[in-house]
């Protein structure tokens, strides 16, 4: 029987990012099937309880930061703290942060591991300060990492996408997440990048 892993996140979460080799190492030891689950941060979290980081006080944003760099340098993964393409106080455009996950959504339909191309777009981001909110530049990062971006692109707003976006961000408000990434496996929820060793447990558990 293969055990399902969900990941509900946003493609502009760093600790989604930060998540990305160990999350890479827990599924492939344990041979389970994980299904990526872009969805919509800004409007699920309001429900649920989560806190963006633009509505925060300073010393929130500033321990962040702190948080960032810390994490950076404990995983060994380069990470700019403050980012050029992370729009920190203001959203010019609402759907910023969506195309990206539109983009990962388009090529798991397509029966693609998308988990390379989603933590391309992670990193580009985050460490590279390369906008993946310009579709030439997400085009540019699934080419460079063996997917057909212009086919891909082409898909970021066909209705099957879309529908899969809006199911996963009413599958997260049901399941009570309100950060990214959060881990559901057979049921429970993990919140966080920091989590991912009691997931690895439970997979454990599970398997014997």
């Amino acid at each position: 029987m293969t055990i399902q892993l969900d990941c509900f996140y946003s493609l502009s979460s760093p600790w989604a990012y930060f998540a990305g080799p160990q999350l890479q190492d827990i599924v492939r030891r344990h041979q389970v099937q994980l299904v990526l689950k872009p969805y919509d941060f800004q409007a699920v979290v309001a429900k649920t309880g989560g806190i963006p980081i633009r509505t925060r006080p300073e010393p929130r944003r500033a321990y962040h930061d702190e948080e960032l760099a810390r994490w950076g340098q404990y995983l060994g993964m380069p990470v700019t703290v403050q980012p050029k393409h992370y729009p920190r106080y203001s959203v010019a455009d609402p759907d910023w942060n969506k195309y990206a996950g539109w983009m990962v959504i388009a090529a798991q339909q397509q029966g693609l591991d998308a988990f390379v191309l989603s933590h391309a777009l992670l990193r580009a981001l985050w460490a590279e300060e390369r906008d993946t909110s310009q579709p030439d530049v997400r085009i540019a990062i699934a080419n460079d990492n063996g997917y057909d971006g212009a086919a891909l692109h082409a898909l970021e707003r066909a209705p099957a996408t879309l529908n899969q976006y809006a199911e996963y961000s009413a599958e997260a408000e049901r399941l009570g997440v309100f950060g990214a990434p959060t881990f559901v496996l057979d049921g429970v929820r993990y919140w966080g990048q920091d989590r991912l060793a009691f997931v690895d447990r439970a997979l454990e558990r599970l398997r014997t």
